[in-house]
């Protein structure tokens, strides 16, 4: 069984047991987070919702908090000794999937 699931403004093929990084959540290690906005649940048979499911659901629990490896922006504009050079680190959460229901 897997579902569609979307979490901030992206979308994660999940199954029961997979790990995710989501976007920072407010949430400590070890709370549970109820994810309603499903997009689809496959049980044997493709359930697809109008954007959401109706009664599905996604539980998640929080296992830690973290930052992705850097990320680094280089622009340069030829000719004009211009030069722009930044990094960036995005932080995460990670969750483990705990269940997935669909209610109907």
């Amino acid at each position: 069984m897997y579902a569609i699931i979307k979490n901030g403004g992206k979308q994660y093929k999940v199954q029961e047991g997979d790990y995710l990084n989501l976007d920072l959540l407010d949430a400590e290690p070890s709370d549970e987070i109820v994810v309603s906005e499903v997009l689809a649940v496959n049980d044997g048979n493709l359930k697809i919702g109008t954007p959401f499911l109706e009664g599905a659901k996604v539980i998640l629990e929080v296992k830690s908090h973290g930052k992705d490896k850097k990320v680094i922006i280089y622009k340069k504009r030829r000719r004009k000794d211009s030069k722009l050079k930044k990094g960036f680190r995005r932080q995460h959460t990670r969750v483990v999937v705990k269940s997935i229901t669909v209610e109907g």
